[in-house]
């Protein structure tokens, strides 16, 4: 386990939502990584902020600079895992965006040939939501329980 990297405890917040400590795979003194409910493609994570802020111009220089250390962290661990060389990451930096919560957050997903039949799918696939936060209709995709995202952040957080 890197120096940065702690075990996980009760939780964090997620914007308005709490998310179990069971579900965190990384965290610093400024981010954590979590594991997705829904993830577009296999590896999927989110890395966030601590201190949550809706838009990452609200984020302090530190912030941005942990924030980004962290994602590269996350994405060469994911990369391996996942036997990829390739990664897209994504911020939807306010609602008009198609941002879902208002907590600053990274989507990391590690890439593979033929995982969409246009490579820029991934787009629409993060963007299955409403403007006004609620489930778009043809969102396919469904959440999963604790317990398979739980073995998910215990696997992933085996790998620091």
């Amino acid at each position: 386990m890197s120096s940065d990297a702690r075990a996980h405890g009760d939780g964090v917040s997620f914007g308005p939502i709490a998310i179990p400590g069971a579900q965190v795979f990384y965290e610093t003194s400024q981010t954590f990584a979590l594991v997705n409910l829904k993830p577009v493609v296999p590896g999927h994570v989110l890395v966030c902020p601590r201190r949550s802020t809706p838009k990452f111009t609200d984020l302090s220089d530190e912030e941005i600079s942990d924030l980004w250390r962290t994602v590269a962290v996350i994405q060469r661990a994911l990369e391996r895992e996942h036997d990829t060389s390739s990664s897209t990451l994504a911020i939807q930096d306010g609602p008009l965006a198609g941002q879902t919560v208002p907590h600053v957050h990274v989507h990391v997903l590690p890439r593979r040939v033929g995982d969409f039949a246009r490579n820029d799918d991934v787009y629409d696939d993060l963007e299955r939501w409403n403007a006004d936060g609620s489930k778009a209709l043809d969102d396919d995709r469904p959440p999963r329980s604790a317990e398979e995202m739980r073995a998910e952040a215990d696997a992933l957080r085996a790998l620091f």
